[in-house]
């Protein structure tokens, strides 16, 4: 990841809770590298729901991430729902 990235983490989770997370956004953010493959993209999105269930949470978290990177975890998400794709990129 770029820089200083604080990854939105709640200090209620486990470390594996932790450990899911912070997958969850590197591969937001290979995404928009050299590409992330699709299965793991909706295999991390479904743990992190289980971390944070509630929708406006993971809209808080994911505008603050946006902001930071400019990149966004929604988009990938919504990406990797449509596509046939093996490997989702990101422009």
């Amino acid at each position: 990841m770029k820089g200083e990235v604080s990854i939105p983490i709640s200090t209620d989770w486990s470390k594996d809770e932790v450990i899911d997370v912070v997958n969850f956004f590197e591969t937001v953010d290979s995404a928009y590298g050299k590409g992330a493959e699709r299965e793991v993209i909706a295999a991390l999105y479904k743990r992190y729901k289980e971390v944070v269930p509630s929708k406006s949470e993971e809209k808080q978290a994911f505008k603050e991430y946006e902001k930071q990177t400019g990149q966004s975890p929604y988009h990938v998400v919504k990406k990797a729902r449509e596509t046939e794709e093996k490997l989702v990129k990101m422009h």
